[in-house]
């Protein structure tokens, strides 16, 4: 409809200067009929002016730098309720005016004005100024990431009712056009009922590229909930009556049964419905898989601040400029590297050693009908502690094991996504999609799918078995940096440069929720175990929490001094741990924040107090010597286990 509206506006401007040669041809390009700008609710004059300013010059460059001023007297002078509100447009407006500027060949008034204001804008926009500010000249503007990212995008800023009259009052005074129409044609003020936020509540939720999330972009219903189990209670009864049958249990196993399979658990009512996304179904392996999970839970040790977990390191030396990611498989008997240099390097954790399957000629020998067919596909002979899988033609950036180990992802800087298989140890698809770097690559837990994020601004969807993506996410401003399904694989959280978490709908292709706060680009993400919360950390050394129920900001911690690499929640959900290159690991007690979140109703209020204060959820810092923490995992039992690169320079 807006678009339409513009064309009858630009056709009315033609009309009046008489052009009707032009007219005729744009009504036939635009299909527009006999239809007059008058016909539809006609654009008065002011419209078609204030479309056209974008463009326009105002004539004295100097008027920029006196309105500017004026605009930031005001909001200096504003009363301490409203003042942080109507300091939010200050960046937004530097920003505009600097690059109609540029377009209208201004260049010394542009310099002097970011000279002289760029330096008052908060910290966490210093590096996009920065940036910026190379560009000098209009032919700069072309193609530029930045700049397309302000003039094709709305700045949104969320303000209360009474701040917003209070802006509007001092504009229709002040009759700064140039402030005006800045404001009209690039930002949006997304209004709210209610008391004005305070500088403490706007710090929580600003840093993101292009302003805050609006309403309407956290309003639809996320199914955060897990799906239900599937009944492996029979295979469990099965293996371990085969094992007392052997007479070396003791008798007393009823009880356990009883206490690990009594409950026929009721559906989660916020879990999305079984068929909503199809999800493959277990094979025999799998099935055994999962009992033998069941039973480590049953020697688990549950963490909290009285029982801290055991730390158990791995050290990769001489490698601290060569190893570029590392990861754990889920049953932590396999430790995966990448190398800058393209290998991927997989360890065994365990005593077992790393075996290959036998040739074709051998195994055609096999019976197929045999139980312990798997393991005698395998060739004991070829065994070893170490492989390593060449094939990437640049840095590997991220490495994933499938839920059942026998394949592993790997994503590299030449834009390709490579599947691995562990049985043969060779490259079985090459996937190509992506038009630069993939910075991560993640296995769904339920296995079969996986996703993707790359420096092409998008996250992708795959399916082991297509060459080409299900589903594009695009909405990022800046590279996807980070990628994590959701428990019940229904959803995905990216994280960027552009300083955003998003979680995009895997069924729809949606983007369901846009989370705002972070000061630097997004580096990992971590759901909590139940599936409502989401962890997220980066540059800026500070972990967020987000409830996925409605998108807000729950608590900050603080405490690291460089990016965080690595979180991971423990198997029960009781701690969430972060790794950082400031060589230190923390344990942070979720229990305990969970539990203040519960106290309030974050669900009503338009800017709920985010948990800030830190220590009190601090459990434990472990520091490493010298050792940057890339990677942590917390076995079936509850050890943490983590990954560090020994760094012998500092």
């Amino acid at each position: 409809m807006d678009d339409k509206n513009t064309l009858l506006a630009v056709l009315q401007y033609l009309e009046k200067h008489n052009l009707k040669g032009t007219v005729d041809l744009l009504r036939k390009e635009a299909n527009l009929g006999d239809e007059t700008p008058s016909s539809q609710c006609p654009p008065s004059d002011s419209d078609v002016s204030s479309m056209l300013a974008a463009y326009k010059s105002e004539g004295d460059p100097e008027k920029y730098e006196e309105a500017y001023t004026d605009l930031k007297k005001f909001v200096e002078g504003a009363l301490d309720i409203y003042k942080y509100e109507l300091g939010m447009i200050l960046y937004p407006v530097l920003v505009h005016m600097y690059l109609e500027l540029l377009f209208n060949n201004h260049e010394d008034q542009a310099k002097r004005l970011m000279e002289k204001f760029g330096s008052d804008q908060e910290d966490y926009f210093q590096d996009d100024l920065k940036k910026l500010s190379h560009v000098c000249k209009k032919d700069h503007l072309n193609g530029n990431e930045l700049t397309d990212t302000f003039t094709k995008n709305e700045f949104i800023i969320r303000m209360s009712r009474d701040t917003l009259s209070i802006l509007k009052r001092h504009l229709a005074e002040k009759k700064h056009s140039v402030v005006q129409n800045i404001i009209q044609e690039h930002l949006y003020l997304d209004m709210y009922e209610g008391v004005a936020r305070n500088k403490q509540q706007i710090d929580a939720t600003s840093g993101a590229m292009i302003g805050e999330a609006s309403r309407a972009d956290n309003k639809a219903r996320v199914y955060y909930g897990l799906l239900k189990e599937p009944d492996v209670s029979n295979a469990a009864l099965e293996e371990e009556d085969e094992e007392e049958e052997g007479g070396d249990k003791p008798k007393k196993k009823k009880s356990k049964k009883d206490h690990l399979y009594p409950k026929k658990s009721k559906s989660d009512p916020n879990a999305p419905p079984v068929d909503r996304m199809p999800l493959p179904e277990l094979k025999e392996a799998e099935i055994r898989e999962k009992v033998k999970a069941m039973r480590d839970s049953l020697k688990r040790v549950n963490l909290g601040p009285e029982t801290l977990p055991s730390v158990c390191f791995y050290t990769l030396l001489n490698a601290n400029q060569s190893v570029t990611c590392a990861e754990i498989s889920e049953d932590s008997s396999l430790l995966a590297v990448g190398f800058n240099d393209s290998f991927i390097k997989v360890w065994s954790l365990v005593p077992q050693k790393l075996r290959s399957m036998k040739s074709a000629d051998q195994l055609s020998d096999i019976d197929r009908e045999a139980e312990d067919v798997l393991a005698r596909m395998m060739d004991d002979r070829s065994s070893e502690v170490c492989r390593t899988l060449l094939g990437h033609s640049g840095p590997v950036y991220r490495v994933a094991f499938s839920p059942d180990r026998q394949l592993l992802l790997s994503c590299s800087e030449d834009s390709s996504i490579r599947l691995w298989s562990l049985l043969t140890w060779s490259c079985v698809v090459c996937y190509k999609g992506h038009t630069y770097p993939v910075w991560d690559v993640r296995f769904s837990q339920h296995g079969y799918y996986f996703a993707t994020g790359g420096h092409d601004k998008t996250a992708r969807l795959w399916a082991t078995d297509q060459h080409q993506p299900l589903r594009i996410f695009a909405g990022h401003y800046s590279d996807v940096d980070c990628v994590q399904f959701h428990p019940n694989s229904n959803y995905i959280a990216t994280g960027s440069s552009d300083r955003t978490v998003r979680l995009w709908d895997c069924v729809t292709g949606n983007q369901v929720r846009l989370m705002t706060g972070h000061k630097g680009q997004v580096l990992c993400l971590c759901f909590s175990v139940e599936g409502r919360f989401l962890a997220s950390a980066g540059a800026d050394s500070r972990v967020l929490l987000w409830d996925l129920a409605h998108g807000h900001l729950l608590a900050e911690l603080c405490g690291h001094t460089a990016s965080v690499l690595s979180l991971a929640f423990s198997r029960e959900g009781s701690v969430l741990v972060s790794g950082s290159t400031d060589c230190t690991l923390k344990i942070w007690d979720f229990t305990k924040l969970a539990e203040a979140i519960a106290l309030e109703d974050v669900n009503i209020s338009h800017n709920p107090d985010i948990k800030k204060d830190s220590n009190t959820f601090l459990l434990r810092t472990y520091a490493t010597k010298n050792s940057p923490i890339v990677n942590l995992h917390f076995t079936r039992r509850n050890l943490l286990l983590a990954v560090g690169l020994y760094d012998s320079q500092s």
